[in-house]
């Protein structure tokens, strides 16, 4: 017999569509400002609530298994850009949404990046001399209360994690040695210039700072806040252009024996969709929000023609490239296969988790990084066929980093295929990838695959990019001192006799002053088809898919999230914590706080 997992009222004031991390940051805060409104949130994934894989860092893997329900994976169409592949993208699914499930990885945007929707866009408002105070609201920041762009007594905790590997550690030790024009920093999320090209430890805490157990979600006093699991919204109802509500049913993935009707909830003063950069859209365009063709292709009426509607995907497309590490380096590797006798270790990981924090169970293997910009004299490196997309985003804003380089203390992957060793990585993601994609829905039911096309590599300035990421990470590892040798598989396929393919017969590190390998452009194509054989994904998409600008240059809201063609509907933007932040500002204005 089916059963109704919750009673659910007929009316609220507000009604969040997605309890994702802006969701729960905008809910919360309003719920605490205005304590006689009523505030519901339908999130379609599962609670996370005390769960110890949603609070212990080390556990972060096991939301990309193929069975799990917090994540909800996404398959992109087969692309020549990507050697034929369908490259498959998780997206958090549960509430607190990538708060709840992502790698933990401390990292903020460039000033400019705010700025840029300001000025570029013309949202004002929003710029950094806007956001920063936000982000400062947000965080305590235990490394240094006292930075300038940081805050000291915001809800959500950074720290070093609870575990430095030693390979993270000399990552960022060695680094300043050898890119000796790339000094060793105290952080790399300062908003300003020494945040660039800057080695820098990583910070997480020896517990997940999710936002649900550290915002007041599953610790709020306030009786007017609802956040309920496994309810997935169907569409906006629009009556004679406004928003009054929406329809929803009990998500079969979560409540499997729910009765799988159609059930409505009226909001009296607003709707607000926050699903993410992947499920906004879809909402937005069974609502009949979007491009006339998707629409009528789907059998859904036309209410507001948006053509920016889950256009303009963008991702950090990311290549790890392993190596082996020495047999005596503390490593995550175990942990990814699922050795027998590292669980069976579990009591003991669990218990000096338990007792001061620490441990496996309180890192993930991500200790040290460089956000990488090229100097002026290094731009010669990436070539003629990197100098547009340098000369139109890179030029004039000196902030901004080509991409994200760390060493990782294990191999983060299916490693069954393998033999039992340890492994180390050069990672490296795109901090602005030139590629764009798209997200349609295909169908009018909800539960329905969207049309996908994740777009990676499609901008060839990023695969020159990454061609450039792959020989500095390179050049980084071999001088490690547990570095073993290269994982030759998953490495290009060089000509035989070459200077790159003969340095991958390396088994022990070289002396830092060891020359560079030299690449020839044979060379350079075999890391370009490596690339788009092995890249993937960093889980971290880009909200370009409602983008927040001009209706007639592809908006989708205006400056105070509200979208266009509908009255009390708003749709939360990208980077979740501030916007969830800036969100809460604009709403409450709205209300007469």
């Amino acid at each position: 017999m089916s059963s109704v997992p919750h009673l659910i009222d007929d009316e609220y004031d507000l009604v969040f569509a997605g309890g994702g991390t802006a969701a729960c940051i905008t809910a919360s805060r309003l719920a605490a400002a205005f304590p006689d409104l009523r505030i519901l949130v339908l999130e379609c994934g599962p609670t996370t609530k005390d769960k110890l894989e949603h609070i212990q860092p080390g556990q972060y893997l096991t939301h990309l298994a193929p069975d799990s329900k917090t994540m909800q994976f996404f398959e992109s169409v087969p692309s020549r850009h990507v050697a034929g592949r369908r490259v498959v993208v998780p997206s958090g699914r549960c509430i607190g949404g990538g708060s709840s499930v992502n790698f933990m990885l401390y990292n903020r945007p460039s000033a400019s990046d705010f700025d840029d929707w300001e000025a570029e866009f013309g949202n004002a408002g929003w710029s950094a001399r806007n956001m920063i105070p936000l982000l400062q609201k947000a965080e305590t920041y235990e490394i240094d209360r006292t930075k300038p762009t940081h805050g000291s007594d915001g809800p959500l905790k950074v720290s070093f994690g609870g575990e430095i590997l030693d390979i993270g550690m000399e990552f960022v030790k060695l680094g300043p040695k050898f890119e000796k024009d790339r000094p060793f920093g105290d952080e790399g999320n300062g908003l300003n210039l020494g945040s660039i090209n800057t080695f820098f430890w990583i910070s997480s805490d020896g517990r997940r700072s999710d936002v649900p157990h550290n915002y007041a979600v599953y610790n709020s006093t306030s009786v007017n806040l609802l956040v309920l699991d496994g309810c997935l919204v169907n569409r906006v109802i629009v009556s004679d252009g406004i928003a009054t509500g929406v329809e929803y049913l009990f998500e079969k993935r979560v409540y499997e024996n729910a009765p799988q009707d159609i059930r409505t909830v009226k909001a009296r003063k607003l709707v607000i969709v926050s699903a993410g950069a992947m499920g906004s859209p879809q909402i937005l365009e069974r609502s009949g929000l979007g491009r006339k063709e998707v629409l009528e292709k789907a059998g859904i009426p036309l209410i507001a023609e948006l053509d920016g509607v889950g256009e303009n995907y963008q991702d950090h497309a990311f290549l790890v490239t392993p190596y082996l590490a020495d047999a005596n380096a503390t490593t995550f590797d175990s942990v990814f296969r699922g050795e027998p006798e590292t669980w069976s270790r579990a009591t003991c990981l669990m218990a000096q988790w338990e007792k001061d924090g620490t441990g496996l169970m309180a890192a993930n293997g991500v200790d040290g990084a460089i956000k990488m910009r090229p100097r002026a004299e290094e731009l010669a490196e990436l070539g003629s066929e990197f100098q547009e997309h340098w000369d139109k985003f890179f030029a004039n804003k000196p902030d901004k980093p080509l991409f994200w380089l760390s060493a990782l203390g294990g191999l983060p992957a299916d490693q069954s295929g393998l033999p039992p060793l340890k492994y180390m990585c050069s990672g490296c993601f795109l901090g602005y990838p030139a590629s764009r994609g798209y997200i349609h829905i295909a169908s009018s039911d909800p539960y329905a695959p969207p049309d996908f096309n994740a777009g990676f590599l499609s901008n060839h300035a990023d695969v020159v990019a990454l061609r450039w990421g792959y020989k500095k990470g390179r050049e980084l590892i071999r001088r490690m001192s547990m570095f073993r040798g290269a994982l030759v598989p998953a490495h290009p396929r060089f000509t035989a006799g070459s200077d790159p393919a003969e340095a991958l017969g390396e088994s022990k590190p070289v002396s830092l002053d060891a020359p560079k390998i030299v690449y020839s452009a044979e060379d350079d194509k075999a890391i370009d088809d490596n690339a788009r054989q092995f890249v993937g994904t960093t889980w971290h998409s880009v909200t370009r898919t409602c983008a927040m600008k001009p209706l007639d240059e592809g908006g989708v809201v205006d400056s105070k999230l509200n979208v266009y063609g509908v009255g009390r509907l708003k749709n939360t933007y990208s980077t979740a914590v501030a916007i969830g932040e800036k969100a809460a500002l604009i709403i409450a204005g709205e209300l007469g706080a």
